[in-house]
């Protein structure tokens, strides 16, 4: 299933910040004075992991890096951010090059793995100056060293960096070859201590079949770890699966590109599917 995504992405409103250390009063529907917006409900997930394809910051043929759409993808996070919500990210790289279509092409695969491990830290550097633009710090960190660019990936760093409210893009996939960025999604989200893996895609959860080609195609709103595996679903691989599962990581599926759907799942609204024991 591709998860290119078209760049006619509404810009997202970000909601009024709230400061967590002034004294909260209570007020009844007649005391709220007109007008006033209700409060937004407490978040379900308070650490998250935003999985994200590389296609996803790409044009409509999911090539290259669309800046529209890679400040679309910043504006929601910032919202979620917003909601004291701490926010890692994990990006691929298929908008620039895919070790496993490379080898096809006459490309050893370890050596086409590492390409594309760099490339997912091109779109890490693009996202974080995407959300640094928008007021979120950002700390870019690499499976793969290169000081320059990016820090390395040290875990406590990371918690530590979350901690004092900035967001975390991770690049270089696992730093090894033959494992793929969903596989580093998982891998990531267990060390750091997510609470749920939030896959991005372009369409609303997991299908039985592929809705674009079965218009029949029935959708989960929940399916076990076992299940996908069984059927084979394509959204994340087996890899990613398995270990999500011998964690008991949940992973929602959803459509990145519905409006303040990043927000909508972190608030525990049930949109997409979610994939648990």
């Amino acid at each position: 299933m591709s998860d290119r995504a078209s760049p006619r992405i509404a810009a997202c409103e970000s909601p009024r910040e709230v400061n967590a250390a002034s004294p909260v009063t209570t007020l009844s529907p007649a005391d709220t004075p007109a007008g006033t917006p209700p409060a937004a409900p407490t978040p379900k997930y308070h650490r998250v992991l935003l999985k994200l394809s590389g296609e996803a910051l790409g044009d409509e043929r999911g090539t290259g890096i669309c800046p529209e759409v890679v400040h679309a993808m910043a504006a929601q996070v910032s919202e979620v951010r917003e909601l004291g919500v701490q926010v890692v990210i994990v990006v691929g790289g298929g908008n620039i090059f895919r070790g496993a279509s490379g080898s096809t092409r006459g490309i050893e695969r370890a050596t086409g793995d590492y390409m594309g491990m760099l490339a997912t830290v091109i779109n890490a550097l693009a996202l974080q100056d995407a959300l640094e633009k928008q007021g979120v710090p950002t700390r870019v960190q690499s499976a793969i060293a290169m000081s320059q660019v990016a820090e390395p990936f040290i875990r406590r760093r990371a918690v530590r960096h979350l901690e004092k409210g900035r967001v975390v893009i991770f690049g270089g996939g696992t730093g090894n070859p033959y494992f793929s960025t969903d596989t580093a999604a998982a891998l990531r989200a267990t060390e750091i201590g997510a609470e749920v893996v939030l896959k991005a895609t372009k369409v609303d959860g997991i299908y039985d079949s592929d809705p674009k080609v079965n218009p029949h195609a029935r959708r989960y709103e929940h399916i076990t770890y076992q299940e996908a595996l069984m059927r084979q679903l394509k959204v994340m691989d087996a890899a990613a699966f398995s270990l999500c599962m011998e964690n008991r990581m949940p992973i929602v599926v959803f459509n990145f590109f519905e409006p303040h759907s990043v927000r909508r799942v972190v608030q525990g609204e049930r949109i997409g599917t979610i994939v648990t024991s």
